[in-house]
């Protein structure tokens, strides 16, 4: 099977990867980088490939799943509370600029 087939994945496999897929394009992210990424998330969830005669019975991991939304801004929270109201500030002039073009 040549490499980047999906004939080894289930129904059910390919309609988590093509949702996870459009999320990432709904959010911005190119079509190649959202495939790419919703392939690697449903590999990590499901083990890889489940047809038969691949270890069907494998267990999910839902953890890479939930994981994108909960790691976000941690680094943010740790910067002085001075530092993060001058980031607020600037985003709110960049916002008005571009909102009066």
């Amino acid at each position: 099977m040549a490499r980047g087939s999906k004939a080894s994945y289930t129904a059910k496999q390919k309609r988590q990867a093509r949702d996870i897929e459009e999320g990432y394009e709904s959010r911005g992210v190119g079509e190649k980088e959202a495939a790419r990424r919703a392939w690697a998330t449903v590999n990590k969830v499901t083990g890889g490939g489940r047809k038969s005669g691949s270890g069907v019975g494998k267990r999910t991991d839902k953890a890479p799943a939930r994981k994108g939304g909960r790691i976000g801004g941690q680094k943010s929270a740790q910067r002085p509370a001075a530092q993060r109201a001058a980031s607020a500030r600037k985003a709110a002039r960049t916002r008005a600029r571009r909102k009066s073009r």
